[in-house]
């Protein structure tokens, strides 16, 4: 959700920040614009993508200068329009900034600031900062910026030059991700590593109140009181090849097939087949408590609380533990109970989604011990957890999510067999699922192969505004994802549900031809999923059946097949999402749609 870029070093700045926010338009936006410092302040901004703002710059020659901020704007305060897009800049004071998160206060510091004789051309919360920074400059803009967001309730990362200190870039987060990539005599700041990692390796991600000064000579790191903070410089594990993308015409489509290799990358150093257990160094330290466990509470937004949901199957399933998956927007603010023994589970991508963070937050102060399934390294839910388990599936381009979900169903599978083991399950059990586990990567490869087939199936449906997902067991989670896939990239309107749910009423929306998308593998609640087959096609729905390779008798009652092969049933949803994810993928590109980068969303939603 929206990106920032920020350059200060000897190199022209324009191509820099304008390669910075191409890497960032996965994330989702709707305007971008720029500003460059060269003997004054230069901006440009344009409605829609990249490519508008470039077109601008050489219509107009370009800016020139060698320190400067840009930015892609995801709507939030205000509508998509010039005026609002960023960078803004204070009417006064020759201060311009850039801005993720929303200032919630910002209705109050407006007016007075208003009474202060400022005049505001937007309607944005971010103009409030900036001529807010303004109205509290006196020559020293890291002080002024310190100021600021003393008197700011809400969210932020920011990055802000200055007319009168040309040589300097101040950068602030709290609540929305930013890191400084280090370089020699030049310094990149961005919301995301995949702006940075063109030109530096080492970062260094900023936490919650930091406020970073940089000059071309280095850098000085503090807090908002101006007390000192010692930098956390990492390495960036992360290189050029993995956000490009080679052969594919999509990030989804290159995402969804780097399935199996980013499975294997998954499983890699994890599984002891010998001894028969699960070796997760991130939770080593933290084996007695989780054994002693007596709740797990999993929480997440959109995937990842469908990843979660599959995680709370299992662990009540085969570890023996009660356990609930939670919507983090809701948990918060339902004053929910955390006894004592209490684990929450915050499972996220990004490892930045700010209800999933508010979440972890709310439970860390009520005494839950905290871990983290996430993704991108470094990231601030893999920061505040107690502990955790990094996916390690390489990084997510596309907006929607495909190979972290089974990334995130994958390691909540080693974080359930771990505490299995210890619980509940001898060393011969756990082996048994451990070698299932490890077939996973192979059997994915097998159903990437029917992606012509998928694709056929889907031509038949994809003018059909809208489907039925349905499922049981652990494959509920599965057809919610399902569903989720094909509204977020094909604009079909698409509800998945418990397949017994569904004549509970939704069996009044089918209608002749209405494609209804069955995951019917072979279980223990087989033969239900049989019966529900039966009564969409009474009424005249068009079933397709995700099954098990070798059930040739539901070709009489469905459709279409698409097979996935056979697998131990708590493992089957990272089999049987895969033709859904293929589906969703072609239904889209038929359609003539943006697929990797969708309407209205954002890759990363870092405000609730």
């Amino acid at each position: 959700m929206c990106g920032i870029v920020a350059y200060i070093g000897k190199k022209p700045a324009q191509p820099l920040l304008i390669e910075g926010l191409k890497r960032l338009e996965y994330r989702g936006y709707d305007s971008a614009g720029l500003a460059i410092l060269n003997g004054g302040l230069n901006v440009c901004r344009a409605v829609g993508r990249v490519a508008n703002l470039e077109d601008k710059l050489e219509q107009t020659g370009g800016l020139q200068g060698t320190v400067g901020l840009a930015h892609t704007r995801w709507a939030t305060h205000g509508g998509v329009t010039e005026m609002n897009a960023h960078p803004h800049r204070d009417d006064k004071s020759g201060i311009c900034l850039v801005h993720n998160g929303i200032i919630e206060n910002y209705s109050v510091l407006k007016t007075y600031l208003q009474e202060k004789g400022h005049v505001f051309t937007s309607e944005t919360d971010t103009e409030v900062l900036a001529m807010l920074i303004g109205e509290l400059y006196e020559g020293d803009l890291e002080k002024a910026v310190q100021a600021a967001l003393r008197e700011v309730t809400g969210a932020y990362a920011i990055a802000v030059i200055c007319e009168k200190e040309p040589d300097v870039l101040v950068c602030a987060r709290k609540g929305s991700p930013l890191l400084v990539g280090i370089g020699s005599g030049e310094y990149v700041v961005a919301s995301d590593a995949s702006a940075i990692v063109a030109h530096t390796t080492q970062a260094m991600p900023l936490d919650d109140y930091n406020v970073v000064r940089i000059t071309r000579e280095g850098f000085r790191s503090s807090d908002i009181h101006d007390v000192e903070v010692s930098p956390k410089v990492m390495q960036l594990e992360l290189d050029l090849e993995q956000i490009e993308l080679g052969r594919f015409e999509h990030y989804m489509q290159k995402e969804i097939y780097e399935q199996p290799t980013a499975l294997r990358n998954c499983f890699r150093g994890r599984i002891a087949m010998e001894e028969g257990k699960v070796v997760l160094g991130g939770l080593s330290a933290y084996a007695k408590e989780l054994v002693r466990a007596g709740r797990v509470i999993l929480t997440g937004q959109g995937t990842a609380l469908h990843a979660a949901m599959i995680g709370e199957y299992m662990l009540e399933d085969l570890a023996k533990i009660p356990a609930c998956a939670e919507y983090a927007s809701e948990f918060r603010y339902r004053n929910p109970i955390i006894e004592d023994g209490t684990v929450v589970i915050a499972v996220s991508q990004s490892g930045e989604t700010a209800d999933t963070l508010a979440a972890l937050e709310e439970a860390k102060d009520r005494g839950a011990l905290s871990l983290g399934v996430v993704n991108v390294v470094g990231s601030t839910i893999s920061r505040q957890t107690d502990a955790g388990v990094y996916l390690r599936v390489g990084p997510e381009i596309g907006v929607a999510s495909t190979k972290a979900f089974v990334g995130q169903v994958a390691v909540l599978s080693l974080i359930t067999l771990f505490m299995a083991r210890r619980r509940v399950m001898s060393a011969d059990q756990c082996a048994r699922w451990l070698e299932q586990l490890q077939t996973i990567p192979d059997k994915v490869e097998r159903v990437l192969e029917q992606s012509d087939r998928i694709k056929k199936v889907t031509e038949r449906y994809c003018d059909r505004e809208n489907w039925l997902f349905l499922g049981r067991g652990y494959n509920y989670p599965t057809a919610l994802e399902g569903a989720l896939k094909l509204k977020e990239i094909s604009y079909i309107h698409a509800e998945g549900m418990p397949a017994a749910e569904m004549k509970h009423g939704p069996i009044a929306l089918i209608n002749e031809g209405m494609p209804a998308v069955f995951i019917a593998n072979k279980g223990r609640q087989y033969d239900k999923v049989m019966s529900n087959i039966a009564e969409v096609r009474a009424r005249g729905g068009h079933v397709i059946a995700v099954a098990t390779e070798g059930d040739e008798e539901i070709k009489r009652h469905v459709e279409e097949v698409l097979y996935v092969p056979e697998i131990i049933e708590p493992l089957s949803p990272m089999l049987t999402v895969i033709p859904l994810q293929l589906m969703a993928y072609h239904a889209a590109v038929i359609r003539g749609h943006d697929v990797d980068k969708p309407r209205n969303l954002a890759k990363s939603v870092t405000v609730e």
